[in-house]
């Protein structure tokens, strides 16, 4: 693919059994990173594009916050600060294009994710375990003495 974007069409159904024609334009990561000032600011969240250049003077937390995550993937930030249901509503409406599929990561990385959650409690388990052996150890000890 030659450039930094490009443009797929696929087709969905909108309920009524009708079939409805839909573009989705996609963005290399290259691409979204030299947006990322006051005059074009565009950010990644969970593998799609959104351009809120328009919404920098509207945003509670300020432009700062905006200006910080721009040009780059914002899912995390995005998700800790816990935005409400009304904010991802309001986020469709600079909804622009998707990330392309070749520059995603891994689910966004599900098997990433989970490696991690297991290191999370595998290793306090495996260290109660070892401490619970040598508690057993050093009690037998001082019995036998």
């Amino acid at each position: 693919m030659s450039g930094s974007m490009a443009t797929a069409e696929a087709s969905g159904s909108d309920g009524k059994g009708q079939e409805v024609e839909t573009s989705v334009t996609y963005y290399r990561l290259e691409e979204v990173a030299k947006r990322n000032s006051l005059k074009e600011l565009w950010l990644v969240i969970h593998g799609r594009v959104y351009d809120v250049t328009r919404f920098l003077n509207e945003h509670p937390g300020g432009e700062e916050v905006l200006l910080e995550q721009a040009g780059v993937d914002a899912s995390e930030s995005f998700e800790d600060v816990g935005h409400s249901s009304d904010a991802r509503e309001m986020l469709k409406q600079y909804y622009i294009g998707d990330i392309h599929p070749s520059d995603l990561k891994p689910e966004n990385g599900s098997k990433v994710r989970s490696h991690r959650c297991w290191s999370y409690w595998i290793l306090p388990i495996i260290g109660a375990v070892l401490l619970g052996f040598l508690y057993r150890y050093y009690t037998s000890e001082s019995k036998s003495s």
